[in-house]
């Protein structure tokens, strides 16, 4: 795991609370909440993005895949920066690890933001057909085909009819990801574990944020990730698919910046010693 940087010349000085740690989805790197931290950090939050293994600038060691390891990551680099707490947000294989972390780090969340992710592990149908991704895109005859043909998916509808830049900018960014990288956090995704009891376990200001066009996780999933949170909250964003950072840059600055007041309201993380 890879941490880019923080506040830049210019910016507003931290104005305390806790930090925020943004996990980016499949197959993209930390770059794609360039826009939101850049908006966060100007109203003085302290902003923490990463690439995680094998993505941008963060290599992929030769270990089995497992989230586990790529949420171990994070504690590590947290503890690297002398950080306890964290605000932790999550967009698809991102929200995944943000699970992980959850469950293998109890006590260090003090609020969570789940965009376009389940708590639910996959059906063995859909862990097949990740496998099956996996091994297509590490051949260099079929890659090229399989990324144009399930790239748009990551993307809502409307987004794809009306904003071509942004089609184009994604299609870029899965076409340059190392296909070993992607291959890998496809099979961790596959080998995740059902999360319910941990986000019962999580008394923390949650929210559950769900595209009303996603493509690759549903509202009735995203409704069950809210509720199994004591504190969660479900908000649905119209005309948006599965990467609403992208899509939707100022709702989503919205719905974090409410959740950080939450959580700076909210005091010292609830349940620390309530392990999963």
């Amino acid at each position: 795991m890879s941490a880019r940087l923080g506040a830049q010349p210019g910016e507003r000085p931290y104005a305390g609370g806790p930090p925020i740690v943004l996990l980016h989805a499949l197959p993209l790197d930390g770059s794609m909440w360039d826009e939101t931290a850049r908006a966060l950090r100007a109203l003085g939050h302290h902003v923490i993005t990463v690439d995680q293994r094998g993505f941008g600038t963060a290599p992929l060691p030769d270990q089995p895949p497992s989230l586990d390891l790529v949420a171990d990551d994070l504690a590590r680099e947290l503890d690297r920066q002398g950080i306890d707490t964290i605000v932790l947000v999550g967009c698809s294989m991102g929200g995944y690890v943000a699970l992980s972390f959850l469950r293998r780090h109890p006590g260090r969340v003090r609020a969570l933001a789940l965009l376009a992710a389940r708590a639910t592990a996959d059906t063995p149908e859909t862990a097949g057909a990740r496998r099956r991704f996996a091994d297509l895109v590490l051949d260099d005859a079929l890659r090229p085909r399989v990324v144009a043909d399930t790239t748009p998916s990551l993307l809502g509808a409307t987004t794809r009819a009306g904003r071509h830049q942004l089609l184009a900018r994604v299609t870029d960014l899965a076409r340059a990801a190392r296909p070993r990288s992607v291959a890998w956090a496809q099979r961790a995704i596959a080998a995740r574990v059902d999360s319910t009891a941990t986000l019962h376990a999580t008394d923390v200001p949650a929210v559950v944020v769900i595209g009303e066009e996603d493509e690759l996780v549903t509202l009735g999933e995203a409704r069950e990730a809210a509720e199994a949170l004591p504190q969660g909250r479900l908000i649905t964003l119209p005309g948006v698919g599965h990467l609403a950072p992208l899509e939707a840059a100022e709702a989503t600055l919205e719905i974090l910046t409410d959740l950080l007041t939450r959580a700076e309201n909210a005091g010292a993380p609830a349940g620390e010693a309530q392990a999963c």
